[in-house]
């Protein structure tokens, strides 16, 4: 894992951002990078459901500025849909100082494919290394890693290496009655070195800021799959990673 001195709280989320259930999260993770001095700014990222077409993309926008409206908090959902994109000053810009960064959900392939070594990623990196939050929810939370679990495809695919030694199945509940045994293809094939974890839909695993313990958020629960003894959290309770 990057380590930043001053590093802004992040969230993993397994489904449902920008919903009012997930208000209470999203509102204080804007918090916590608002206490030291960041922007009431909520910055979406749609990236992952770039491929999904316009209509996909409005909805995000609008769900987004309803849960910003419900903050009292401005929003800006940034057009990063292609790989020239993640180029552009305006895009970079906006990341300055941002109190939230949320990856939405999408296709996590995608989302690495666009961002990896551009500028808007090192924005953001660098805004999270000085105290912006930061979230990923379902592909947004599964490109953190450095690799992508192959659920829906036969082979993990590079991440984005924010937290590398964490790997994250998203919707594990709903994926676990869906794909079971491709879940448990995924277990067997992730390497023993770092911590696979399942997060139930509408949960979260929270750390805050430099603090290097986790916490699980939601009324799911968060499974540890691999890397540490098999466990599941429930909300309040921490993790060790």
């Amino acid at each position: 894992m990057l380590q930043f001195p001053d590093c802004g709280a992040i969230a993993l989320v397994g489904s449902g951002e920008y919903l009012p259930v997930m208000r209470e999260l999203e509102g204080e993770l804007l918090q916590s990078a608002v206490n030291v001095g960041k922007r009431k700014v909520y910055v979406q990222i749609p990236t992952a459901a770039a491929k999904e077409g316009t209509d996909r993309l409005d909805f995000w926008a609008r769900l987004g500025q309803e849960q910003a409206d419900r903050l009292g908090v401005q929003c800006q959902s940034l057009p990063i849909f292609s790989r020239s994109d993640a180029f552009l000053p305006a895009n970079i810009d906006a990341i300055h100082d941002a109190g939230l960064i949320y990856f939405s959900g999408g296709d996590p392939h995608y989302l690495a494919e666009t961002l990896i070594e551009t500028p808007v990623w090192k924005a953001i990196v660098t805004a999270w290394g000085k105290g912006s939050s930061l979230a990923g929810c379902s592909a947004g939370a599964m490109v953190l890693g450095k690799q992508i679990m192959g659920l829906r495809k036969n082979h993990a695919a590079p991440g984005l290496n924010l937290l590398s030694n964490i790997q994250t199945i998203p919707h594990y509940d709903r994926f676990l009655g869906w794909l079971p045994d491709r879940v448990a293809a995924t277990i067997l094939q992730a390497p023993d070195s770092v911590h696979l974890i399942g997060i139930d839909e509408e949960t979260a695993l929270v750390r805050d800021g430099a603090d290097m313990r986790w916490r699980v958020w939601g009324e799911g629960k968060v499974h540890m799959l691999k890397g540490a003894p098999p466990q599941s959290f429930s909300h309040g309770e921490e993790i060790a990673l």
